[in-house]
């Protein structure tokens, strides 16, 4: 009889263990969530004497997911593409859930804003509105739609990139 409980009792009081653990965040590194994760790549960038917080996006993946999927972005917060020099990329609103400002962003200075781009949902891929960079650029900051009159952003403000 000792026998058959002892391995039930054990696997009992290795999950209760395991729930404690957990609910204390001392497991947090082998199960991160979604608000660590999107914190792991920031960085500050600054317009004019304004902060923001960027997500940075530097590869291939990063940025084809973008902002896809998000219900929403912090108020002072956006995704910063990072781009090699010379780079003229396109972009749109596949999967993206909340409307934006695209600022175009090359040798340190806005050099254009697309203003209110909203989310085009259930629309076939070939048919989504493209947006494309005026000449080369080495960033795109996406923000909240919105975020560039609120601030008063305007073309040729100056831009930096806090490391």
């Amino acid at each position: 009889m000792f026998k058959s409980l002892f391995l039930p009792l054990i696997a009992v009081a290795v999950f209760i263990t395991f729930v404690g653990l957990l609910s204390q965040g001392k497991l947090n590194n082998f199960f991160p969530s979604k608000a660590t994760e999107l914190t792991v790549n920031t960085k500050i960038l600054k317009i004019n004497n304004l902060q923001i917080d960027v997500e940075l996006a530097k590869t291939n993946i990063e940025r084809a997911k973008g902002l896809g999927g998000r219900d929403k972005l912090g108020e002072n917060s956006g995704m910063l593409f990072v781009f090699d020099d010379g780079s003229k990329p396109t972009f749109w609103m596949k999967d993206t859930k909340i409307a934006l400002d695209i600022i175009w962003i090359n040798d340190k200075k806005i050099i254009k804003i697309d203003k209110n781009v909203q989310p085009e949902i259930g629309i076939e891929d070939s048919k989504l509105i493209r947006y494309s960079a005026p000449s080369s650029i080495n960033y795109v900051l996406e923000v909240n739609a919105g975020f560039s009159d609120k601030n008063k952003l305007e073309i040729g403000d100056s831009v930096n990139l806090i490391e």
